[in-house]
């Protein structure tokens, strides 16, 4: 477990750093194409945080399912 949450947040933190640089460089530019990508880039951050936290619940009940009478 302490795997996927190390390669979930590596990829959350350099999706967060692409949205700060996508948003800088669409207001540096103002360029619309640049803050769109930003915003899909949230996106994704949302859907990384969603399956890691679906991830460590349903891990969670598994585990104790799978402990329950031992």
């Amino acid at each position: 477990m302490i795997v996927f949450r190390w390669i979930i947040g590596s990829v959350a933190g350099l999706l967060v750093f692409s949205i700060v640089l996508s948003y800088v460089l669409g207001m540096a530019f103002s360029s619309d194409i640049w803050m769109r990508r930003g915003t899909r880039l949230r996106q994704y951050v949302w859907i990384f945080a969603l399956v890691w936290f679906n991830t460590e619940v349903w891990g969670r009940v598994v585990w104790t399912m799978f402990h329950w009478n031992r």
